[in-house]
């Protein structure tokens, strides 16, 4: 068994960009080989680094091709972690539970290729309270951008009835019968050990991960005095026009190169 954080494998991957080059990467966490994407610019250069977290579990919200070349041509080196279990990696995606270490230890896989005192997190609806979660238990983080994100896990569950036999399933029970484990995944709690600079992008009119998320986590950070910026958009739910979507991602990408960290 190899280090945490350690590259097992890396392979080639076919870019949707040719200016930026992909590579599936296995590496080590907790004794499992996890996976997840990485996409640099071919143009040499010293990069800061981004480091991706999808939403969803299994299959749904997997990390696609065509947006972290997206994310990576605006002048990053991006990694995205698939979270164990997820195409080939071994495992399985606990929601929020243990696949936190496979972003963790992302982060220095990541290292490995970007400036190493300039790392960002990039994340999308459950993306965001694992993002939270990368923020507390690290202290190298330079901002954070949450977008569409979870920041409550009860909520969640109260929210989305189509979701609640999945994290029955997954966490192993209800907020109710099995408190102890939606306690762990609270992020909320322990949202004093954030130090980097964050963004919050939400659309009011969201219903796969309510508004109500952004708020919630805008106060918890501004309650302990955290730097905190926050884009809401009225006109939009969970998945925003492809050409706002663009140009939300350079204004973020801008805006990340500005923080000064920690």
């Amino acid at each position: 068994m190899s280090p945490n954080g350690s590259i097992e494998r890396m392979r080639v991957y076919p870019s949707p960009n040719p200016n930026i080059t992909l590579i599936e990467i296995t590496y080590w966490s907790c004794g499992l080989r996890v996976k997840g994407m990485l996409a640099k610019p071919k143009k040499e250069g010293q990069y800061e680094g981004i480091l991706y977290l999808r939403g969803g579990i299994q299959s749904v919200g997997m990390v696609r091709p065509a947006r972290i070349a997206q994310i990576a041509s605006e002048g990053f080196i991006v990694f995205a972690p698939y979270y164990r279990g997820n195409r080939g990696g071994e495992g399985k995606d606990e929601f929020v539970g243990e696949d936190r270490m496979d972003a963790v230890y992302g982060l220095d896989v990541l290292k490995l290729f970007c400036l190493p005192n300039r790392i960002h997190l990039f994340s999308f609806s459950r993306g965001g309270i694992m993002a939270l979660w990368i923020a507390i238990l690290r202290n190298d983080i330079t901002s954070l951008v949450i977008w569409s994100g979870v920041s409550n896990i009860y909520l969640t569950y109260e929210e989305r009835n189509d979701m609640r036999r999945m994290m029955k399933r997954v966490i192993g029970g209800t907020p109710t019968n099995n408190r102890e484990a939606y306690e762990k995944r609270d992020a909320l709690t322990m949202i004093n050990e954030i130090e980097a600079t964050s963004l919050i992008i939400h659309g009011r009119k969201d219903t796969n991960v309510s508004f109500e998320h952004a708020l919630v986590l805008e106060q918890a950070l501004l309650g302990n005095n955290k730097i905190v910026e926050a884009w809401y958009y009225s006109e939009y739910t969970h998945f925003f026009p492809s050409k706002v979507n663009r140009q939300i991602v350079k204004d973020a990408c801008t805006w990340m190169k500005k923080q000064r960290g920690v």
